[in-house]
């Protein structure tokens, strides 16, 4: 399962430098810097909101109770300048499950994250759907109309490969460094050997040759 995650902090330089350091970790982060900005994007079907206190309209507690009402089982981390102890119990009491002070340690907050995010969804099945497969990463485990298709080691972790980069160009460079390894000395062929028996297996499965470079899984 790829995490998604919103970020609101009208410091944009912090806002920017948080969203880079999740995106190296492989969430999918989506920044916003106003208020109001953040306040359309409640409903989305995100995992986990970092959320600052002080913002430009409103507070982040405001936000927090908008938020709760809608989904309350909502993961969501305060970051603040202010180390009151008052607005900690405060965030604790409106139901946020962390409070981080500026400034703080980026890969203290990415760790940290990182943490809550496994112990809200740990009993929640990660299950991607793609042109009609369900992929159970925890079980790794394919099905189709609810029978289980029987894929090598290497053809799973190809599949995963694609599901995890949809709708990116990939060159056959690029997926020799990432299923097999970067020290792989064999020909480069067996890209499309392992491709074209997963084919097979999965007919439906949408993945593009792109002659002269790669693929594309649309």
């Amino acid at each position: 399962m790829k995490y998604c995650i919103n970020i609101i902090d009208d410091e944009k330089n912090l806002n920017d430098l948080v969203r880079t350091y999740l995106e190296k970790e492989g969430y999918e982060v989506h920044s916003f810097y106003t208020y109001d900005e953040a306040h359309d994007h409640i409903q989305d079907d995100v995992h986990l909101w970092i959320v600052d206190i002080m913002l430009d309209k409103n507070s982040g507690f405001d936000l927090l109770s908008e938020i709760k009402s809608l989904k309350p089982d909502m993961p969501v981390v305060f970051m603040s300048a202010r180390d009151q102890e008052f607005d900690r119990i405060i965030g604790l009491e409106k139901g946020s499950d962390e409070y981080i002070t500026k400034p703080f340690n980026t890969k203290e907050l990415v760790l940290r994250i990182g943490n809550i995010l496994k112990r809200v969804y740990k009993n929640k099945q990660e299950l991607t759907e793609v042109d009609g497969y369900l992929i159970d990463e925890t079980k790794r485990k394919v099905t189709a109309d609810g029978k289980e298709i029987e894929l090598t080691t290497k053809e799973y972790e190809l599949l995963l490969y694609f599901v995890k980069n949809k709708g990116l160009a990939i060159s056959r460079e690029q997926v020799l460094t990432k299923v097999w390894d970067e020290n792989y000395f064999g020909s480069d062929r067996v890209v499309d050997d392992t491709l074209r028996r997963l084919r097979k297996k999965m007919p439906n499965i949408n993945i593009k040759t792109i002659y002269g470079f790669g693929y594309r899984l649309d």
